[in-house]
This record gives structure tokens, sequence and C-alpha cells, in this order.
């Protein structure tokens, strides 16, 4: 189907991204391990001592703040503010602008979190009730999720809408979306959005464990024997811009953002609902003028979790029909975690090169497959795709649910249909 440019009329693209990961520094690292299939949980390392059950996280590596953060700003900056500062110039980088040229007031800044300055509460509260010494002067500018939107505003001088976007799980994806729909409609020429998180910290891991969703052993989507996921930690940002802007000033941007679509169900804390999650698939095909078919693969939100990978599959199913068994779906957080409020930005980074790979990455530890979940996951090893569109799903706790669509531009290298 032909591109509808969405409701707004304007092409949105994805000029850059960047990511920090447990994979490491970069969008790259983070793709040539999810390409590649190699894990990057690794045993739990925290600051304070710990008794917890799971033991095992995607904690980001070797990072050392100061190699990459002005030191004015470095006091401010919780490790989730640290994380998208990163991300930032990476994209910003990568997209072919500097600072100045994002600056004034028709550039937003939307990062999500679904928690914000972790460390620093943690930090703080342990400090004062073991030690009775007050939390650090400066905690509460760190801790709020808007420092990290707001502290990328100050880096680039950015005086557009700026503000931090709270959907659990479905963060980053909703902030990536809102921006896009500002953009369309005319209200900034381009966004800085995306998502960060920093919270594989004792307290945020034994509450986790509390919902019986973490897994000591392995993470292993749709599968049999799956018994939960692994958290993770990072960020992940992305450059928008109208496809008119970035031809203008000679850049070839990543892809197109087709379609965004966000629902919710309004029904349950925790569990996920069918019918919410397959009208945000639907809401996402109509925003990009597609039909299922038009669709080549699907990241998905992949928990590992009993009731999420059965609703999930269920919804792929309801939407694309019989297609659903051979339409390659596969989750990456067995190689990255779930980051939470990042989760759906280091998604969106592996499905982007996805579709400029035209490789489908795999869910690895795959042990068998699970009639509850009748997809094609590619299992433990990555598919050669031809890919024109790319979808990928973020579904939240309290049943925040977002689809966002990609395209892959003339002369990308996926092929037309």
């Amino acid at each position: 189907m032909a591109a509808s440019g969405g409701a707004g009329g304007r092409r949105v693209v994805i000029s850059g991204m960047g990511a920090v990961s447990a994979a490491g520094v970069g969008a790259g690292a983070l793709w040539a391990a999810a390409r590649d299939g190699v894990s990057q949980i690794r045993p739990l390392v925290t600051p304070h001592p710990y008794d917890g059950r799971v033991k095992q996280a995607a904690q980001v590596p070797d990072f050392d703040p100061a190699a990459h953060i002005d030191a004015k700003f470095l006091p401010f900056c919780d490790p989730f503010t640290q994380f998208a500062l990163v991300s930032a110039d990476e994209a910003v980088a990568q997209a072919g602008l500097g600072r100045d040229d994002l600056a004034g007031p028709r550039t937003a800044v939307i990062i999500g979190s679904g928690i914000g300055g972790m460390t620093t509460i943690d930090n703080g509260l342990y400090r004062y009730y073991t030690q009775s010494i007050r939390p650090d002067m400066l905690s509460v500018p760190r801790l709020i999720p808007s420092a990290a939107p707001t502290t990328l505003g100050m880096r680039y001088s950015c005086n557009g809408p700026t503000f931090s976007m709270g959907s659990a799980c479905s963060s980053a994806s909703q902030a990536v979306g809102l921006g896009a729909q500002m953009i369309r409609f005319g209200i900034v020429d381009r966004a800085i959005v995306g998502g960060a998180e920093a919270c594989v910290i004792n307290g945020t891991i034994r509450a986790w464990e509390g919902l019986r969703v973490l897994t000591p052993d392995l993470c292993r989507p749709f599968s049999k024997g799956r018994n939960g996921m692994h958290l993770g930690e990072g960020a992940a940002v992305f450059l928008l811009e109208t496809l008119e802007a970035a031809e203008r000033r000679g850049h070839a941007p990543l892809c197109e953002l087709a379609g965004y679509g966000t629902t919710s169900d309004a029904k349950d804390f925790v569990r996920p609902d069918l019918d919410g999650v397959a009208n945000s698939i639907v809401a996402a095909l109509d925003d990009a003028g597609l039909a299922p078919d038009d669709i080549d693969y699907v990241n998905a939100h992949g928990t590992a979790t009993h009731a999420n990978d059965i609703t999930e599959a269920g919804a792929i199913a309801r939407v694309f029909g019989e297609r659903a068994a051979r339409l390659p779906v596969s989750s990456t957080k067995p190689i990255h975690g779930h980051a939470l409020g990042a989760g759906s930005g280091l998604e969106l980074v592996v499905t982007i090169a996805a579709l400029e790979e035209q490789i489908a990455p795999p869910t690895i530890n795959f042990l068998e497959y699970d009639p509850r979940c009748p997809i094609d996951a590619v299992p433990n090893e990555a598919r050669r795709t031809p890919m024109r569109h790319a979808m990928t799903n973020s579904f939240a706790f309290g049943g925040i649910n977002v689809v966002l669509i990609l395209r892959a531009l003339d002369g990308g290298g996926a092929r037309a249909h």
C-alpha cells in the first residue's frame, strides 16, 4: 500500500540513533549482540550486600560517565540521565547535526523512563536509614524523571516542548510516537526522543522478584519451559525530523517512522489483555496506511512470562491470521534484558538495524515450540529476511500498549512491495 505520510501528512524519519546497553556504548554494539545471539546477561553486581534469589541481570559494563559528559552536568546526572546523554550524542552525530543545529524552540525533547533516578533514590535512602546521613543536596534534581529530557535540552539549547514520558515499559516507544506526531502536525521541526533506565539495584530487583516474573536461569520468550525475564538497563535515543528536511540538507535517514498506535486495556494492573494488544497493532497499521500482509518482521515485547507471551502471540494471530505462523517474530530481551522504560527504545534500535541489514535477529535460549504461542519465533539463529516494513511492540503494566511501524526508504536496500 502507498505511504500515507501519517494523519498529519508530513513524513517523519529517524535520522540518527544511539544506545547504551548491556552490550556497551553504541547502537552498533547492541545490534551485533542481538543479531549474533550473544546474551549480555551477567552475574549481578550491586553496590550494597544482596540476598536475592535472582543473581543475574543485563547491566551496562565498564561505563565511565566522566569520559562522556561535561563536568558541569555530571553532578546533576543520575545514571539514567548519563545513559541518555551518551545515547543522544551518538544519535545527533549520526544524524549529521551539531549541538547548535538543534537550538531554539523548534526542537522537542521527550525521554521516557519508568522510574527515573532510582539509583539516587536507593543510595539516598540507604544512607539515611542505615547511617542517619541526609541524602545528597542534589538528589531531587537528579532523581526526577524529567532530569533526562531537561538535561538534554540544556546540552543542545532546545527551547521547544520538553518533558518526560512515564508509561512503564512502553515509555520509550510512547515518547517516539508522540515526538513523531508533533512533527507531523507542525508543532516542531525536530525531536530528540527515546527512553532511559538505570534501576538494576538491590531494592528494585527484590521488588521485581516479588512479582514472580524474573528467571533465575535463562530467559526463553515464546518457548516451552520459559519462566521469566532478566532486568536490564541503558538508554536509546533517536533524532526525528521530516523526510523533506533530511533530504534538503542531503542526509540519508535510517528509515521512515510510518505508523504509531497506542491503546489502553483499562482492565488490570499487571495482566495484558488480548483486545487491547491487538487493537494497538491495528491502530499502528491504520496510521501507516498498511495491511497486515505488508509487515515483514515483528520485534516482539516477548518477556518470557506466561501471560505476556500467550497474549502477544494471540494478538498477532488475530491480526495476521494464518500468516502469523510464517511471519518472523523475535524477542531480543534474552540479549539486553528488560530495560523497563528504556526497553522499547533498545528494541527499536534493534528493529531499525534489522530493517537496514535485512536480518531477523533470533530468539535465543529457545527449547521447543509452544502451541499456545502459534508464531514463528525465529528460534536461536538469525535469519536473512527481505523487509520493507518492520513492527516493534511494547506492552506495559497498567495496560498501556504501543506499536511502532518502520518503513525502509528507497535506496535503503529493502525490497519494494
